[in-house]
């Protein structure tokens, strides 16, 4: 029982975390098209990229599409982490690897309302 608790409250942040990224992108905000226009991306693919992370953390919250949303969410993370790393950012790279691991870790705990 505690470990579903704990489960639900890794859910939530991470959607939480989905949320805030997403929404970073879909207006535009300075910083996010910096960052991933080093990767070679543009505004309207910025905004489109914002779009698919907020779909991804909705669809972690129901059971049949949970394992999608946290692949597609995880996915987002690799590509913001391997943009840092063309740009010689290791120490940003790292950072993303725990919100990675977020990831990883809630597939392998599965959905706590699955039975």
């Amino acid at each position: 029982m505690i470990l579903k608790i704990i489960n639900i409250i890794l859910i939530l942040a991470a959607v939480f975390m989905g949320f805030k990224q997403g929404y970073a992108m879909i207006p535009g905000k300075p910083e996010m098209l910096e960052l991933l226009g080093k990767g070679g991306m543009g505004p309207m693919a910025v905004k489109i990229n914002g779009m698919i992370t907020i779909l991804a953390a909705i669809l972690i919250l129901f059971p049949k599409t949970f394992l999608w949303g946290n692949f597609i969410m995880a996915a987002g993370i690799l590509l913001i982490a391997c943009i840092q790393l063309l740009d010689n950012n290791i120490k940003g790279a790292l950072i993303e690897m725990p919100f990675l691991l977020l990831n990883l870790l809630i597939i392998w705990l599965r959905h706590p309302l699955k039975p």
